[in-house]
């Protein structure tokens, strides 16, 4: 007898402001199976999910739930009717600890008396044993703001599992994961599916879809593709299913050649913060593409960050084109020809109520002015739209018109708009802090070629990436670090899966 879906959406159509981002797309899950859903940025994935989690009202089509159909009025009446899902964006409470995070709304009381008061204790052994069940090393009690990236997914992932929902949507789960931590989310994956529970899996990570996957639904442009059993398919093949074409590259030829002159030397940099970098010294040369690499801890983004002049150091010196450098806020590194696209795009890129236009250009608003008569000062709009026009076409953005707010693109659009506001200010020296993260193989390559690109008219790129081939298809050479220290510098062309992972587990000064 054939098994009931625990989850089948019919038709759904759903259209926003000038946008029709789901046309006609249906989806059948059936319990205890991974069912990957995968598609270029834009596709409609995170729509459709969005639309089976009540964050939406689809327009058309109908869902069902073990058989019945459902309407849900929002995420909470999804969530009572047993679907659970985990965001790309992260919107953990920072001012709140770990427990709270995960029960947030569901807080347990005891009564004392008239008065209810939180009861913490079962809060804490409730959150510890379920922490100790998943084998997620968190305490209870951290408060969220301490904690990296990569941690608030867990809570994230942790809190999805704690409401027992029969169907997990889990949008990008890996992208802030180190590898070791990508690995447990499968064992939890497993333990979850082996009880039943249905895991809608969306990921741009080809090599994770066909490991895990029971069947892929493939989308693009907001319709439907098809869907595949996961055994009956490649990468080959759902590259050509997901962008309508082949595409044999996953890197474009590298032709460039760095030069001789260094661009930015860093001396004995040390933080302000004692449990971040220490004592690290590195120099990057003109043309150059400069990787660097780590596990989670490593504070390859706090060093980064503070060469921006975003976090204070304690002692060191920051050296750009010969000269030595005083940085002591963001201002000063953009005068200096830097530019930094940040790891979390939701909370410190985009401007989500601004447009398209507005979002791509701010950086650069001074060239952006005129004067009339009088001394005032007012924005060129002509200009504007014109510059902005030109990277989204550049860039392959997938928007209505440059007036459509940025909150209504896909997370890897928003991500092209940030890189476009960069590239438009013409940096010397350009810092990608996990540039491609939720970001589908067509747009990575996109990407790619305009490193290449810029490194070949003698600008330099330093890329922060916890992605093993894509440290060593484009980097010239890759820095390792581990928590906090540099471990050693790698020839691109001499790296090797086991080198980086080598150096990132240990601190011990060498090179390579």
């Amino acid at each position: 007898m054939e098994q009931t879906p625990v989850l089948e959406m019919c038709g759904i159509s759903k259209s926003f402001p000038g946008v029709k981002a789901l046309d006609d797309v249906s989806l059948t899950v059936r319990p205890g199976t991974v069912h990957a859903l995968m598609g270029e940025n834009g596709a409609g994935k995170s729509t459709l999910m969005k639309c089976a989690f009540g964050l939406y009202q689809p327009d058309e089509g109908t869902i069902k739930i073990n058989g019945e159909e459902v309407h849900f009025d929002d995420a909470r009446d999804a969530m009572d009717k047993g679907v659970s899902m985990i965001h790309q964006e992260l919107h953990p409470i920072r001012t709140r600890n770990v427990m709270e995070n995960i029960w947030v709304g569901r807080v347990p009381y005891k009564r004392v008396g008239p008065i209810h008061w939180v009861d913490e204790k079962k809060m804490y052994a409730d959150t510890k044993a379920l922490l100790e069940q998943l084998e997620v090393k968190l305490d209870p009690r951290t408060m969220v703001g301490e904690l990296n990236a990569s941690n608030c997914q867990m809570i994230e992932i942790v809190r999805a599992v704690s409401y027992g929902a029969k169907v997990i949507i889990m949008d990008e789960p890996t992208s802030s994961l180190t590898e070791v931590e990508a690995e447990q989310l499968f064992k939890i994956i497993a333990q979850l599916t082996a009880q039943g529970v249905a895991i809608i899996y969306i990921s741009h990570k080809m090599d994770e879809i066909l490991r895990i996957s029971d069947e892929v639904t493939i989308m693009r442009d907001g319709k439907l593709v098809g869907t595949w059993p996961a055994k009956e398919l490649t990468m080959q093949l759902m590259v050509s299913r997901m962008v309508g074409r082949e595409m044999s590259n996953q890197f474009p030829q590298r032709t460039h050649t760095p030069s001789d002159e260094v661009m930015l030397e860093v001396k004995n940099l040390t933080s302000a913060n004692p449990r971040s970098f220490v004592d690290v010294s590195f120099s990057v040369r003109r043309g150059e593409i400069f990787g660097i690499g780590g596990l989670v801890g490593a504070q390859r983004t706090e060093l980064m960050e503070s060469i921006f002049g975003l976090r204070p150091v304690a002692s060191g010196e920051i050296w750009i084109k010969g000269q030595k450098a005083k940085i002591t806020c963001a201002q000063d590194a953009i005068q200096l020809g830097m530019a930094l696209l940040t790891e979390e795009r939701r909370a410190s890129g985009i401007i989500p109520m601004l447009s398209v236009m507005e979002n791509t250009v701010l950086a650069n608003q001074t060239a952006h002015t005129k004067q009339y008569t009088g001394g005032k000062l007012f924005l060129n709009d002509k200009q504007r739209g014109a510059d902005a026009q030109k990277y989204v076409d550049a860039l392959s953005i997938k928007t209505p018109d440059l007036k459509t707010q940025i909150q209504y693109l896909s997370g890897g659009n928003q991500q092209k708009v940030l890189l476009g506001r960069w590239l438009l200010v013409n940096p010397d020296l350009l810092i990608l802090d996990e540039p491609t993260r939720g970001i589908d193989v067509g747009a990575k390559y996109e990407i790619y070629t305009l490193m290449e690109q810029m490194v070949q008219e003698g600008k330099t790129v330093i890329m922060i990436s916890s992605e093993m081939p894509e440290l060593m298809g484009m980097s010239d050479r890759i820095m390792v670090m581990c928590e906090g220290h540099l471990s050693g510098i790698i020839n691109g062309a001499q790296a090797t899966d086991e080198k980086i992972m080598m150096l990132a587990s240990t601190y011990e000064q060498a090179n390579v």
